[in-house]
């Protein structure tokens, strides 16, 4: 009788873990130069599990995606709680990539992975993804080598968000998963085929 106790709290433990936790969306979406000097549209997402304060769980959150409206480079930006993060400083970042990226303070190619090219809150290198508001900073220090590679007969396009040494001011909007407001704004790539 005790095995068969046991066997059902292995198999409610799961359970008991998602019926506690408050599912959400986050996006953010604005213009912004990239560094070949064009306008484009920049998208930021994530998810998160909130779990109330007197639960035994921490709060959860996926990587955040950062894409450039026309361009194939999708950056992920971990915290460190994320054994993805990186070996490129602490908070919420995205290291650079050997032969793809250039430290735009320094004008130095990345070798390695201990250049952080993203930062988000840079100010607060103790934050977690779980823990950003409504309004956040995003600090970009890389440049791309080059803005596109050779793809077959054409050429596939890895800009991003031109790199500042003033961080941009990014505002997000929060939605519960699954609902009609939980669905992320489209990036119109009809602007791409026209250049």
């Amino acid at each position: 009788m005790e095995d068969v106790m046991k066997r059902c709290c292995w198999l409610l433990f799961p359970l008991m873990l998602q019926g506690c936790a408050s599912y959400y969306s986050h996006y953010a979406m604005f213009p912004a130069e990239v560094s070949a000097g064009e306008t484009r549209q920049i998208r930021l997402s994530w998810q998160t599990a909130d779990y109330p304060s007197w639960w035994f769980v921490d709060d959860k959150a996926t990587a955040i995606k950062m894409e450039a409206q026309c361009s194939d480079r999708i950056w992920r930006l971990r915290d460190d709680g994320d054994s993805g993060a990186g070996a490129c400083g602490a908070g919420i970042r995205a290291c650079g990539e050997q032969g793809l990226d250039l430290h735009a303070p320094t004008g130095v190619p990345v070798k390695g992975e201990g250049v952080q090219c993203l930062a988000i809150e840079p100010g607060q290198p103790e934050i977690t993804i779980p823990e950003l508001g409504e309004e956040l900073q995003l600090l970009v220090s890389c440049s791309p080598l080059l803005v596109s590679l050779p793809d077959g007969e054409e050429e596939k396009n890895i800009d991003y968000i031109r790199a500042s040494p003033v961080p941009y001011r990014v505002y997000v909007r929060t939605a519960p998963r699954g609902s009609l407001r939980a669905r992320l704004p489209e990036l119109d790539e009809s602007v791409c085929d026209d250049e």
